[in-house]
């Protein structure tokens, strides 16, 4: 996977390396001198202020950092922000409609009370919008659903909703 440049580091004067990065994200393109080892979630949070992006297990077990990197859902606390520079990302900011509109998905989730405290709601979003926009049909039977959230855990609903709302969201976008 060939990115953009990535440019020299700098050692600074408390011997932390640091490394010039440039992505489009949201559809802006951002540049930053971080840390070579800033995550991509904590340059999304904290030098960017997007805090929808969620870190819960910080081993990429449980979803909840999930983004787009070239259109493709990945764990945004596995990846290094110097792995990122040159790649498009996508956060759940960008998802709802610049006057505030619910994404179909998002609504899905409202109608069919599909999230409780909220914290894993943003990666489920995103890894879910990934599937919806490739060209392959869904299999939205409950097995097939269930495959589709196997990356993203959440500890409050028992995913009964969560698997109607996928199947709302498949109504709403036209892809039953």
């Amino acid at each position: 996977m060939t990115r953009g440049r990535i440019g020299p580091t700098q050692i600074t004067e408390t011997g932390d390396p640091k490394i010039d990065v440039a992505v489009t994200v949201n559809g802006e393109q951002v540049a930053r001198r971080v840390s070579v080892r800033m995550l991509l979630s904590d340059f999304l949070r904290h030098e960017l202020g997007l805090t929808g992006t969620h870190v819960g297990c910080e081993h990429g077990v449980c979803g909840c950092c999930t983004v787009h990197i070239d259109g493709k859902s990945a764990r945004s606390c596995l990846t290094l922000a110097a792995q990122a520079d040159g790649a498009s990302i996508r956060t759940i900011e960008s998802v709802a409609a610049a006057d505030g509109a619910l994404h179909p998905i998002q609504q899905a989730f409202k109608e069919c009370h599909a999230l409780q405290c909220g914290y894993c709601t943003p990666g489920m979003v995103m890894n879910i919008l990934a599937r919806f926009e490739e060209p392959t049909p869904l299999d939205l039977s409950d097995e097939g659903i269930r495959y589709i959230l196997s990356g993203n855990l959440c500890r409050c609903t028992g995913y009964v909703n969560i698997i109607a709302a996928v199947r709302r969201a498949a109504e709403l976008l036209g892809r039953t």
